[in-house]
């Protein structure tokens, strides 16, 4: 009988993993052993209150080794696992738990809505560290044994979407979803037992949890657990690991430190970024300073991973998200918004991609005819496959008829030596339906008149494409995994004349 349960597949050469699995700073060290005791001790306890395969389980606790337990554990007794952001307001839980109906809502004791009366009367919030005491009620050899028989499609989790353009949705992942990521990534990122991962990522989001920790766990890796990402701590544990994922933030914070160097690096074997996209920019002086091309993949919530740059460094290729992962198809939509560069809408097949949003039966608007998922992201493939995310579907301004793509445009500004970062949005204009503005932010002690950088770009864009106003700001929002939140940008702007 094939082995289809994630927990099972991740689990399944654990004998062979007798090393240190946890790495906390300040805290003592949990072997793969260690792991599988709380685990079946959590497992244990939601049998205990009457959870079953399919139920719903709601999470939001702060990072912490227990709650990486308990997510395994879900998936061993074939509950449905849903992180949640930690920093979800009470009306955004109140919507989750009307849209998922758990079964069970865990939180920590540091939750400020644990005693929240509302919250209670509509879910059965508990605390993570009840899940957590010792069960004598079954043997541990009784429970070692005991995984859900998942099939292909038996659900493993739901994540919901940052909702953006509306009320968030819940992606709903398979076990084969997770499975088929985690096994092609171990493979073409050469992921081994001799590994340590330097994680200073959340874990309620797909690349903490789904890329980084079952990477690891697939490959008895170890695993160096920071609670956040803090610019020295990172710094100081460079040298203990061989692997380091991250989003941007990370690696624009890395590149301002002074004892950044190839030294610093020398043990590590791949940095990866993803989540949002990295600027060649920063790729340039990451690679000077450290003698190591950061690898970029491309991912989304539905999907997992979709592609990745080679692990061969002399194969990677700045501002490329790479090629499509084994046994995933990725084409471009027969609509095109640029013919000349043959730019569309992404479309993705594969064993990695969800099988619809929870609650919604109407999947025409996500799906084409042929079953590849409409990713919402615009861009293109090269003569040697290589794919280029040009920005967001949603993102792309239109202009007196006329297409504006962001990034090409923010890539002009960010190449002005005063200019830190940039943000290109369209806002609403009587006349040519929108207007380009640019959000800039500025280096430190750099001084920049709207009208400089205005001389600067226009011999470098077409008139149409340069920015009509400029606005300066200290810093850009951004979501948890950095990426710009353009939503509240061009909310904000809208009325501007």
């Amino acid at each position: 009988m094939p082995i289809n349960n994630l927990y099972s597949i991740l689990f399944k050469d654990i004998k062979n993993y007798n090393n240190t699995i946890f790495e906390i700073p300040n805290k003592k060290e949990i072997s793969y052993n260690d792991l599988e005791k709380i685990i079946n001790n959590i497992y244990i306890n939601l049998m205990n209150k009457k959870v079953v395969p399919g139920d719903r389980i709601c999470v939001q606790t702060n990072k912490c080794i227990e709650v990486i337990a308990l997510y395994l554990a879900c998936l061993k007794i074939g509950a449905v696992y849903i992180p949640l952001n930690s920093d979800y307001s009470l009306n955004e839980l109140e919507y989750f738990i009307e849209d998922s109906k758990p079964k069970l809502f865990i939180m920590d004791k540091q939750n400020k809505y644990i005693n929240n009366v509302s919250l209670n009367e509509i879910t059965k919030l508990t605390l993570l560290k009840e899940l957590t005491i010792y069960n004598k009620k079954y043997s541990e050899n009784q429970i070692k044994t005991k995984v859900f028989n998942a099939n292909n499609h038996d659900i493993a989790a739901i994540l919901y979407t940052s909702g953006t353009t509306g009320k968030p949705k819940g992606a709903v992942l398979s076990h084969k979803n997770l499975s088929s990521n985690c096994l092609s990534l171990k493979k073409i990122w050469e992921f081994s037992s001799k590994d340590t991962l330097l994680h200073a990522l959340p874990v309620y989001h797909v690349h903490g949890l789904f890329v980084a920790i079952n990477c690891s766990i697939l490959s008895g890796s170890k695993i160096i657990f920071l609670p956040k990402f803090e610019i020295e701590t990172v710094i100081e544990y460079i040298p203990k690991a061989t692997v380091m994922m991250g989003v941007p933030t990370f690696y624009n914070r890395l590149i301002e430190k002074k004892n950044l160097d190839k030294n610093l690096c020398k043990n590590m074997r791949v940095f990866i970024s993803g989540s949002a996209p990295l600027t060649r920019e920063t790729w340039n002086i990451f690679h000077r300073k450290t003698g190591h091309k950061i690898l970029e993949r491309y991912g989304m919530t539905e999907t997992g991973m979709i592609s990745s740059n080679p692990y061969l460094t002399e194969q990677r290729k700045a501002e490329s998200v790479g090629w499509p992962l084994p046994d995933v198809k990725v084409r471009i939509s027969e609509e095109k918004y640029n013919l000349k560069d043959n730019i569309g809408e992404i479309e993705v097949r594969g064993p990695n991609v969800f099988n619809g949003y929870w609650n919604r039966e109407n999947k025409k608007d996500d799906f084409t005819n042929d079953d590849f998922f409409k990713t919402g992201d615009l861009g293109k493939i090269d003569k040697e496959g290589r794919i280029y995310i040009v920005g967001r579907q949603k993102d792309l301004i239109i202009t007196g008829g006329l297409n504006v793509y962001p990034k090409e445009v923010e890539d002009r500004l960010n190449e002005i030596n005063e200019i830190k970062e940039s943000a290109v949005v369209g806002i609403p204009n009587k006349d040519f339906g929108e207007t380009v503005i640019a959000i800039v932010v500025l280096e430190k002690n750099q001084n920049l008149e709207p009208e400089e950088i205005q001389n600067i770009i226009t011999d470098k864009l077409a008139k149409f494409k340069v920015p009509k106003k400029y606005f300066f700001l200290n810093e850009l929002p951004r979501n948890i995994m950095g990426k710009i939140q353009k939503n509240i940008l061009r909310n904000k702007y809208k009325n501007m004349k």
